[in-house]
């Protein structure tokens, strides 16, 4: 082997060798694949959608619908058939639908795509229907694939001749599996871009240094660098083959994420209280009672003496009782973790609900070191 050959083969090599590494060595505690924390800019899917019609409908169709009269019009002119003027066809067994797809990053022309069609108008139901020919066009107003096929529709409705319906799930919904073909390909522009971005999934800074500095060691060199709390930017030579195996390569490289920051989320609706591991308490005292006040009313009838001119009355009486539960103190000695804070809560007896009023009284009072977030 001459060598240039031998130059090329290790410049290919030694980044693997570089990759494997960690995993001979044993990944860091809690490592997550860079892959799993975002995605690189560019390399996304795109949604499409189309305007069509369902045809082939039991009579579940919306007749009254000025657009699927227009639609079926338009349908019927691409065969060369022109309805008279100021004819409308009675359509109870077709429906205007919209189609709805995701066009995932570097599809190519000729591959499937599964479709959501969607009932616009009146129609009770879509189930054996079968969508016509319906180009689907992306945001930018051009046309990417191209939709057609049979329904799948897992709802089901019924209806009575007295007005009663059933109805379960939606059955003016439906699903084409493979229903579209990929006719245009989007130009994603990663191989020619001066550099790759990889975006984080939650912004974080502490995230964004790690992710820079793990493929920095991976490379041994100093191509990436975190721009802000969600982007790295990293030089790559242009070129979709050569940066292809780099973002591979890069997607399986393991780091440490940084630990979430403290948060308490609340649904005051449910009662749903969830807290993280980060939460932590300062020095604090809670006290949870219950107190029950109890009326009772026994009226009773009192009679007049025999012979006197007295009349017979009723004659209130009321008893009050008040049930205080005792319930111990709880102290929470500094740096309280989860495990403590639950503890405490549930030695109490608090409900969901308590539980709430007692969280919100400690970050009122300085010892919840934590973001409240009430939803």
């Amino acid at each position: 082997m001459d060598m240039p050959a031998m130059t090329r083969l290790l410049r290919f090599l030694l980044p693997l060798m570089a990759l494997a590494l960690p995993v001979v060595l044993g990944a860091p505690a809690h490592a997550e694949r860079i892959k799993d924390l975002g995605t690189f800019q560019g390399v996304r899917p795109n949604q499409l959608t189309g305007y069509g019609i369902v045809v082939g409908l039991a009579g579940t169709g919306d007749d009254s619908l000025d657009y699927a009269t227009q639609g079926m019009k338009g349908v019927v002119s691409r065969f060369g058939l022109t309805l008279p003027q100021g004819i409308n066809p009675a359509l109870k067994n077709a429906a205007a639908v919209l189609v709805t797809a995701d066009l995932p990053a570097f599809a190519k022309p000729g591959q499937r795509l599964d479709v959501t069609v969607s009932a616009l108008g009146k129609a009770k139901s879509l189930r054996g229907g079968t969508l016509i020919m319906t180009p689907l066009r992306g945001a930018d107003n051009e046309i990417y694939g191209m939709a057609q096929g049979n329904l799948a529709v897992g709802g089901l409705g019924v209806s009575g001749a007295d007005g009663s319906q059933v109805s379960v799930n939606i059955p003016s919904a439906g699903r084409i599996p493979g229903g579209a073909t990929v006719e245009r390909a989007v130009a994603t522009g990663f191989d020619t871009a001066p550099t790759l971005t990889f975006n984080l999934s939650e912004a974080d800074l502490t995230t964004a240094l790690r992710v820079a500095d793990g493929i920095n060691r991976t490379f041994g060199d100093r191509r990436a660098r975190a721009t802000d709390a969600v982007s790295v930017s990293i030089d790559a030579a242009p070129g979709a083959t050569d940066r292809i195996m780099m973002m591979g390569m890069i997607e399986n490289i393991e780091v440490a994420p940084a630990d979430a920051p403290a948060k308490v989320i609340v649904n005051a609706r449910t009662g749903t209280v969830v807290i993280n591991g980060a939460v932590k308490i300062h020095p604090a005292a809670i006290a949870h009672g219950k107190i029950t006040v109890s009326v009772n009313e026994s009226p009773r009838v009192v009679q007049p003496a025999p012979f006197s001119r007295g009349q017979t009355a009723v004659e209130q009486s009321s008893s009050i009782s008040i049930d205080q539960e005792k319930r111990p103190m709880i102290n929470f000695k500094g740096g309280a973790s989860l495990a403590d804070i639950v503890k405490a809560v549930n030695a109490i007896g608090a409900s969901p609900a308590d539980m709430v009023a007692i969280l919100e009284a400690l970050k009122q009072a300085g010892s919840l070191k934590a973001e409240l977030v009430v939803l």
